[in-house]
């Protein structure tokens, strides 16, 4: 059976901005300013502005798909979807190879930075074997973090966030006081003269070479499974990241080149391009005594976040391929202690470690940025096979004139990839002999076996249609069965079908990732449960969900899956400490999308004689009514309806009191007699009227509690006896109702 997996979405619009901003503010503009300027001149003002229209070209489509697949797996997932084999292998095949040789750059970076931390303090510069110092302090880093992402240790997002707006602060600063320098030197201006000193050529070399430091963006497209309402805050976040960035990369550029004042007889490109990876820090030290300081800091900072993260979404990549029957099972088998793709991991960083040893710093950008231009040729191909292809698909954003702007960015990059072969022709050969080996795998070995990847694709594929739906909340062998007995009556009535969830619960500060050893553990009871279903000629599908919390990660297995009525269970609460655990099910109540079934005891279909259904004050009976009918039919049982009538109230008071009951009943096709019973209190009149042998359906407040912490309502106080089985019903608030329509016909419109 297949098993669909999934990560609680609980990151916001802010979150997943500051994903893009810190990976475009990362290691790419400390280390590759320098070089860029050396190749364009001045005009690396203009290199940094035309990568930015190229950029949001190709962000256009990051956005619509980001909007409209919520999966993990970007660019990879929507290449292999929407176009032909072997394009899909071969997407995830560059994806896996960018990330990894971009960490190459990030380590080479962090090594030249670290390696000027101790000429500063003393050390001389010397070489060991056949590296250079700063090419063994790359490798020793890739390692260190490499056993990181190992071991399971990551940036939470807070710390992430920390970190970028730390980054962006320096670079504020170094902006600020290279922008005081520049307009306090009468010449500043000379320096952008000739602007294009290196002509054209040098312009669009510089441009292939820096595009990498704009790719950030693709990283917010991978982290859709988790983001909330990612239609709208992925196409936001893409947007949000370039209009932050591209503004910072000019400025950046602009002081550079206008601010720094180089030696006598070297112009200002040469002094940078001869700099390189350091040129910034060179530049912050003529600005302000301490500046180059404060600046290699910054550079330490955000090639080591850099490597971090690119060491995981580059083994998360080789993972996911593996997962989808791509790349051999071993590549994607999880440490038994550590919960991490180690094997993932290691060839991860055996590709890192092999680029920065063998290349200069240049062609290693260079060979990252070759991968990231025919990924992206790709994306913009699968944006308009699927425009045409899948026209039902809901998008959150459309990019315009379509096909116009994806075959622009496509010969944009087509370009910028072919004209990086004149000035980095060794990037090219190591891209080509990766794509090479990359159709050999194919050919010889994935393509026969992708069975993981299409149960995928049936299951997406059955989400997108709008069928009944009921959602069981399964986590209790001993409560499966009652939970399904449950579901399979009210999916029979609306011909509907059923998703069984579990939730795995993570705790804060740990990896999502984390959860996956709780997650195959409840894998069995899953098949359990889909299998009861199915023995009961009721279609049903299983989730694992991996979230923080169990209630947000039922809510949210409802809404993706767009299900109409949800179900769980929950003990009748004795103790305070049950009563706290039950507010599990009461967040549930008060944020799902749909109807909401409680069930309380043990339904045992050969038990169950009739269905009671009270129609109470204070309640909300019109739902119960309507499902009664749905458990008498699974049941073979008679529906027996009554109403609790206060003895304090007078004959003309009762009976209105009764007719209302009556009209209830009348509204829900429910036919049969309605039995009166006189009790001056509701529980009390309940539970002399229940006999055995009843399975009582009972409607709940519209608002509030079923069962309190200090206390109980009707439902929790009848509930309590322990001898029926009762379903607790309660209809979608006013309020949340409201939301989720708007939510669900913008979505569809």
């Amino acid at each position: 059976m297949a098993m669909e997996v999934r990560l609680s979405r609980e990151m916001r619009l802010m979150d997943i901005t500051m994903i893009g901003v810190g990976a475009m503010i990362g290691a790419g503009i400390f280390v590759l300013t320098g070089s860029a300027a050396g190749v364009a001149g001045p005009a690396v003002i203009l290199t940094f502005l035309l990568n930015g229209v190229v950029a949001l070209l190709t962000a256009m489509a990051y956005a619509e798909l980001g909007s409209a697949f919520h999966d993990a797996g970007g660019g990879y997932l929507w290449v292999k979807t929407a176009l032909p084999d072997p394009n899909g292998f071969l997407g995830g095949w560059m994806s896996w190879f960018a990330h990894a040789v971009a960490c190459s750059l990030y380590a080479l970076g962090f090594g030249a930075y670290f390696r000027l931390v101790l000429e500063a303090l003393g050390a001389p510069h010397f070489q060991l074997g056949f590296m250079t110092f700063e090419k063994w302090l790359a490798v020793l880093a890739c390692v260190i973090f490499g056993y990181i992402n190992f071991r399971g240790a990551s940036e939470t997002g807070k710390a992430g966030n920390v970190v970028t707006v730390g980054k962006v602060a320096i670079i504020g600063l170094f902006v600020a006081a290279g922008l005081w320098t520049m307009f306090h030197r009468p010449d500043w201006s000379a320096a952008f003269h000739p602007l294009l000193s290196q002509g054209w050529g040098g312009v669009f070399a510089a441009m292939g070479l820096t595009f990498i430091a704009f790719e950030g963006y693709e990283i917010i497209a991978q982290t859709s499974e988790e983001v909330e309402d990612p239609k709208r805050n992925v196409p936001r976040a893409v947007f949000l990241s370039l209009i932050i960035v591209v503004p910072i990369y000019l400025l950046v550029s602009l002081v550079a080149i206008g601010a720094v004042q180089p030696p006598a007889g070297s112009t200002i490109s040469e002094y940078l391009g001869q700099a390189k990876e350091l040129a910034l820090v060179r530049a912050a030290d003529q600005f302000v005594n301490g500046g180059g300081v404060v600046l290699l800091i910054a550079g330490l900072l955000s090639t080591l976040s850099a490597l971090n993260a690119t060491i995981y979404s580059s083994s998360r990549v080789a993972f996911a391929m593996a997962r989808d029957a791509n790349l051999p099972p071993f590549i994607g088998k999880i440490h038994a202690k550590r919960n991490t793709p180690a094997v993932a991991i290691f060839f991860s960083l055996m590709i890192i470690v092999l680029m920065a040893v063998m290349l200069p710093i240049e062609d290693v950008a260079a060979a990252a940025d070759i991968m990231f231009l025919l990924l992206f040729v790709q994306v913009n191909l699968a944006v308009i096979r699927l425009r045409r292809r899948r026209p039902d698909l809901d998008r959150g954003f459309k990019v315009p004139w379509m096909p116009v702007i994806p075959i622009v960015a496509i010969a944009t990059m087509l370009f910028l990839a072919v004209f990086l072969f004149t000035e980095y022709p060794r990037a090219w050969f190591v891209a080509g002999a990766w794509i090479a080996v990359g159709v050999a795998m194919y050919y010889g070995y994935s393509r026969h076996r992708e069975a993981a990847f299409e149960e995928r694709a049936r299951w997406m594929e059955r989400l997108e249609r709008k069928d009944y739906r009921v959602l069981v909340a399964v986590s209790n062998p001993r409560s499966m069965r009652t939970l399904m007995e449950a579901a399979i009556a009210i999916a029979r009535k609306h011909n509907g079908d059923i998703v069984a969830v579990s939730v795995a619960e993570v705790p804060e500060g740990e990896l999502l990732f984390a959860g996956r050893p709780e997650a195959r553990a409840l894998e069995g009871l899953l098949d359990e449960a889909v299998a009861y279903a199915q023995a009961h000629d009721v279609d049903a599908e299983a989730v694992v969900k991996i979230a923080r919390r169990v209630s947000h990660g039922v809510v949210e297995t409802a809404r993706e899956a767009r299900c109409n009525f949800l179900i769980m269970g929950q003990p009748t609460p004795h103790s305070v400490f049950e009563r706290v655990v039950a507010s599990v099910v009461e967040r549930v109540l008060k944020d799902a999308p749909c109807q909401v079934g409680v069930v309380y005891g043990t339904i045992a279909p050969k038990n169950v004689r009739r269905v009671l259904v009270p129609v109470t004050r204070g309640a909300n009976p019109e739902l119960a009514a309507e499902l009664a009918p749905a458990f008498a039919l699974r049941y073979d049982a008679p529906v027996r309806a009554l109403t609790i009538v206060p003895t304090d109230l007078g004959t003309a008071a009762a009976e209105t009191y009764a007719a209302g009951a009556v009209e209830t009943l009348t509204s829900a096709e429910l036919g049969g007699d309605l039995e009166i019973v006189r009790s001056a209190d509701i529980v009390h009149g309940l539970l002399r009227s229940i006999h055995r042998g009843d399975l009582v359906v009972i409607g709940a407040p519209s608002s509030g509690p079923i069962s309190g912490v200090l206390g109980h309502t009707v439902p929790g106080a009848i509930a309590e006896r322990r001898r029926n089985p009762i379903i607790v019903v309660r209809d979608v608030e006013a309020r949340r109702a409201r939301r989720f329509e708007r939510l669900f016909f913008a979505a569809n419109q």
